[in-house]
Formats: C-alpha cells, structure tokens, sequence
C-alpha cells in the first residue's frame, strides 16, 4: 500500500514546522539531569515525560521497578484500537557523569550536553513522531511507549526487565530508540552481558612450617583461569575474560581465598546457556584436593537474538528508507547490551539504535546530530505510515544477503 502524499506531506509539514518546539523540548529533557544511580532524578524524569505523554492523549502509568530504580513507565495513545501497537521503547536514565553537561547545538550542528544522544534524543523524537502522526489524523493503530529508568545499571536490584517482558507483548513492531549508527545501520542483534564472580576456598597454613597442612585457593583458581578463557568462542559472538583477581591475606601463608570477576558477553541465548553449564562445571571440579569453589553469575542485559521477524522489520525499514529517500540502511550486530532484548522476548519484534544518530556514549564529548532528529522522525513516520504491509509480508524464511 502506497502512503498517501497528502497524509506524509502534512506528518512531514508538521515536524519541520515544529522544528524549534522539538529542538527545545531535547533541551529541556538533557539539562534534566536522570542520572541512573540516583533514584530521585530518575523519577523526576518519568514525572515530566508522563505529563508530555499526557498532553497528547496518552493513558500512562508509572510503575515501582525497585526502591533504587527509576520508574518504569508505560503509555499508549489510541487504547481503545483494537489493534496490536506500534512501540516506542528506551530508557531516560543516563550515565552518572561528574560536572555539568547541558545541552547546546555547535557550530556544525551537532547537539552536545549528556544523555543528548543516549537516549534522550531517541525519546523526543518518539513523542513527536506520535505527535505529527495525530496532527495528520492516522489512527490505524495504537502507539505504546515503555520507557524505564535504570538501564544504565544493568537493571540491577529492581525488576524492570520483567516490567519490560512482561508489558512488550502483543506489539506488531517495536523501535528500540538508543544511539542512531553513523554508518545508517541497523541494528539486528546485541551481546548479552553478565558477571560471575568465582571464590575459591582452601585451607590457610604457615608456608614455612606447617606448608603440607595448607590447601592453596590460588594454585585452584590458575587451574581453572585457562578453563574459564577457552569458553570464549569469537565466532559466536561470546566472549569469556577474567578482568579482576585477588587472593591470600598475609605473604607468608597458604593463601585460604581467592577470587575472581569474570565478565561475560553472549552472542545469543543459547550461548549464554552454554557459558553458565561450563562455568558451573568447571567450578564443580576440584584439582587441590581440600579446595571448593562458589559460582555467582548475574545478567545485566539478555541477548538480543536476532530472528526472522526482526530480520524482515529490519529489511522492511530499509525499503522504506530507499523508497523515501532517506538513503540505504544495512545491518549490524552490537557488542554492548540493549533494552531490545527484553522487547522480543516479550513476543514483539523489535529493532534497535533507531534513535538520533551520533557518538561517543557515556563520555563528555558525546554528541548527536541534530538533522538526523528529523531525518529519523520522518522515517519512522513513513515506516508506521505503510505499517500494514509488514503485516502483510510473506512469512516465509528466506536467506538475506546483506545479513551480518
């Protein structure tokens, strides 16, 4: 189905008329500092994007995620549609940087200031999208939002990946608004990402006169580093390092402890089973006799493993982008985690890094393009637009050649 000149043209009108209004609401949100290890902020944050949700005839809810977490935020516009929605998702915490970072637009029109681009760009540019999509009168289906404010923890202590999992199903498609790629991509996958933390304990003994009483927990831990590192599997996309080490107490003693950080990155779900079986398995097996060993392992982030409908949302997009003329978009899988994971596990299908484009994330000299905040705006529209057809593709699997 071909979209409608006069309905596109008002949707583009619309943002490019508001283009100072969309400009100071990105200022507004970035000098509002969320940062993501501190509670109050974050939900400063999530009180003042409910009340702009609100504004446009959003049902919203906030939702307690954790007494140390932000608030999850769910809003939809259009909720007595029967239909299944069309979903905007991110996260509005950003990195707890030390100074000042507020927003300001240079001189080659990038927009600087923290969170700018990771991702509060991405969310201003969800609410406008809805917002010009309304003005042009389309209601073919519902638009959700799910917008949490703990990502740049990990999601740890609270339960935000199940307030995700949990409120992500039923979607036709879902947009993961974080960091736009400069090379136009999407992106397909992610690596999943967690910490085992491995204590060995032995027995402590003087090294010089009761040495064959001693049981060493170090000489068990060079045992099994090697055993721990052979797991990583590059081709897989899983990689398995040993980052932090510590043992013994004083430097004449058998050293009775020894412990280890592991950091743990998955290619896809069943590699992140693999990796855990191992590690438990190796943890099990003892070479110092008198030695056992403890396994803790926590997720940060599940894997984003790709699939066939996130496959053909993604070459669907890129179609669109062509046919428009917003230019080829290919694909890519990323090491570092994402909220997408937890949308497809939901049930919807979901691509990421469809927010404003830039870089240097989580770094003073982060920086977003401020074109591609209308660029990307119109896109999207257009893809919700011409949503229809998605529903309608052929469901059946097919080899794609620009896959990563």
């Amino acid at each position: 189905m071909k979209i409608d000149s006069e309905i596109l043209g008002v949707v583009c009108d619309y943002i490019d008329l508001h283009h100072d209004d969309i400009i100071a609401m990105w200022k507004q949100f970035v000098d509002l500092r969320s940062d993501a290890t501190e509670k109050e902020k974050a939900d400063t944050m999530a009180e003042l994007l409910k009340s702009e949700l609100e504004a446009i005839g959003c049902e919203c809810r906030l939702y307690d995620v954790g007494e140390r977490n932000g608030y999850g935020l769910e809003a939809v516009l259009g909720g007595d549609n029967p239909k299944k929605p069309v979903m905007f998702t991110g996260h509005y915490d950003v990195v707890p940087l030390k100074g000042d970072h507020p927003f300001f637009i240079d001189e080659e029109n990038k927009a600087h200031g923290l969170g700018c681009l990771d991702m509060k760009g991405g969310i201003v540019m969800a609410i406008w999208i809805a917002k010009a999509l309304t003005a042009a009168g389309w209601k073919e289906h519902p638009i959700k939002f799910l917008l949490v404010g703990d990502e740049e923890n990990g999601h740890q202590w609270g339960s935000t990946k199940e307030f995700l999992v949990s409120h992500s199903g039923g979607g036709v498609c879902a947009f993961n608004m974080e960091t736009g790629l400069l090379n136009n991509s999407i992106c397909i996958g992610r690596k999943g990402t967690g910490q085992a933390e491995i204590t060995v304990r032995g027995v402590a003994a003087h090294s010089g006169n009761n040495y064959s009483d001693g049981r060493s927990a170090i000489t068990e831990m060079v045992y099994k580093i090697p055993q721990i590192e052979a797991l990583t599997d590059l081709q897989a996309n899983t990689t398995v390092a040993v980052t932090m080490i510590q043992g013994g107490t004083v430097s004449n003693s058998i050293p009775p402890v020894c412990s280890c950080t592991v950091d743990l990155r998955f290619g896809s779900v069943a590699e992140r089973d693999r990796v855990i079986a191992a590690l438990e398995e190796i943890c099990r097996k003892t070479m110092v006799e008198g030695t056992s060993t403890e396994f803790e392992f926590r997720e940060f982030m599940a894997p984003f493993d790709s699939s066939e409908e996130v496959l053909r949302l993604a070459d669907f997009v890129g179609s669109i982008s062509e046919e428009y003329g917003f230019g080829n978009m290919g694909r890519v899988f990323l090491g570092g985690g994402s909220d997408a994971s937890f949308v497809l596990l939901g049930g919807t299908p979901c691509i990421c890094s469809m927010g404003v484009v830039g870089q240097f994330n989580h770094s003073d000299r982060e920086y977003a393009v401020v074109d591609s905040m209308f660029e990307r705006a119109k896109l999207l529209a257009a893809v919700i637009l011409r949503i229809s057809d998605f529903e309608n593709i052929d469901k059946t699997p097919e080899r794609r050649q620009g896959d990563v």
